[in-house]
């Protein structure tokens, strides 16, 4: 079975399980849009460009320790006209208010890097799980190393992106599967 194969099973699973597969999100300025739109319909309100922008200055985080306490925080965030708005990434009272979708073959490009990704499971526009696929000739650690290798680049997508908020990364060749959790370099 292909790589291709791998992914369009898993994705029809997930489909079946209400994640929505968004074909559309291919790049980084799709899923950043993306996100926005999730983000604006959680927390009901409208962001300007500028103020959109100093959002994901805001947000984005090289830590992976400090983007994964982001997520369950209630933040605080000055409009452009100083009026105060506080903002959740995720609804943790009640989850299913949340949006669950699934992308495939994300290409991200940082200064540095040029990675394409095969499945990524979005809660609310954020990137959380990361699934790399391989053929069942190929080891599950093949794409481990090819995780650790695309996190050690300067300037990564993992640290400069919307990727920081990557929480786990599952791979498989649909035999044998492993997940670890995303960690900095030093643990």
């Amino acid at each position: 079975m292909t790589e291709k194969q791998i992914e369009a099973d898993l994705i029809r699973w997930l489909s079946e399980r209400k994640y929505i597969c968004r074909e559309d999100i291919q790049d980084r300025a799709s899923l950043e849009q993306n996100f926005r739109s999730k983000f604006e319909q959680l927390n009901r309100i409208r962001l300007s460009d500028s103020e959109f922008q100093r959002l994901l200055e805001n947000i984005v985080r090289p830590d992976v320790f400090e983007a994964s306490d982001a997520l369950r925080q209630h933040h605080h965030f000055e409009r452009e006209d100083g009026t105060p708005f506080h903002y959740t990434l995720v609804n943790l009272e009640n989850w299913c208010k949340n949006s669950f979708e699934v992308v495939r073959q994300l290409r991200m490009n940082t200064r540095n890097s040029h990675q394409r990704y095969d499945v990524i499971l979005l809660i609310n526009g954020l990137p959380l799980v990361q699934i790399e696929l391989k053929r069942f000739a190929i080891s599950p650690r093949k794409a481990m190393e090819q995780i650790v290798a695309y996190k050690k680049e300067k300037e990564n997508g993992y640290e400069r992106t919307l990727l920081c908020f990557m929480q786990i990364f599952i791979v498989s060749n649909r035999t044998e599967t492993w997940y670890f959790a995303n960690n900095n370099d030093e643990h």
